[in-house]
């Protein structure tokens, strides 16, 4: 993936994300940048190819969270279909599993270039076994089909055990190299009404009663 000029991703991860960009848009925001010096026309064009790349990324399931149905179709994915993926591995009753997929879905409209997806563990008995997932929630990072991070529950999220943010979510994932860079900004973390606030689309903070068991084997 080719690196993106700072001024270029600046401009991109300043607009809204529910309806593909205005092209014409961005652009005059890129020529109106006062810190723009003799390299103007070539971050021109990179914003253009960008929003181009973006679309044709869309077309193809990538800024959702989607849900796939059976793992080797999942395991199609992450090993032959995209360079970078997110994995949550949950069950439909379990609290903890909604709050992570609300983060997630806001995530997945801001990064593109990473697949979201979504298995249910009653689907994906191989997987679970070979993973070794037995706390729920599990959301799991490749690159590449090579897993570089698990998160268990909400370990290691936030300044609590069960309160974290979509912000702490992206900085553990930019970290372990399944997003490119950090793009939560204050305009995303405001939220839109659209289900893009800090909290994720299910709004309010991701607190769970200590009685919510998210083991189940």
């Amino acid at each position: 993936m080719t690196s993106i000029d700072p001024a270029v991703a600046s401009v991109l991860d300043s607009r809204p994300t529910k309806d593909d960009p205005d092209e014409d848009d961005l652009l005059e925001s890129l020529e109106n940048d006062s810190t723009l010096d003799s390299f103007r026309e070539q971050r021109m064009q990179q914003l253009h190819e960008e929003l181009s790349r973006a679309k044709h990324l869309r077309n193809q399931e990538h800024s959702q969270h989607t849900e796939i149905g059976n793992e080797k179709a999942l395991m199609d994915i992450v090993n032959t279909g995209a360079m970078l993926s997110v994995v949550h591995f949950f069950k439909s009753d379990f609290h903890r599993c909604g709050i992570m997929d609300g983060h997630l879905e806001t995530l997945a409209r801001l990064h593109f270039d990473t697949r979201f997806l979504r298995i249910n563990v009653d689907n994906a008995p191989f997987l679970v076994t070979r993973l070794k997932v037995q706390v729920l929630p599990c959301v799991i990072a490749f690159r590449k089909g090579v897993s570089t991070d698990r998160i268990i529950g909400f370990e290691g999220l936030g300044y609590s055990e069960d309160t974290f943010s979509t912000k702490d979510l992206e900085r553990r994932l930019v970290h372990s190299g399944a997003l490119l860079r950090e793009k939560l900004t204050e305009f995303h973390s405001r939220g839109d009404g659209q289900g893009l606030g800090v909290y994720g689309t299910r709004k309010g903070p991701s607190r769970v009663d200590n009685d919510d068991e998210d083991d189940w084997d």
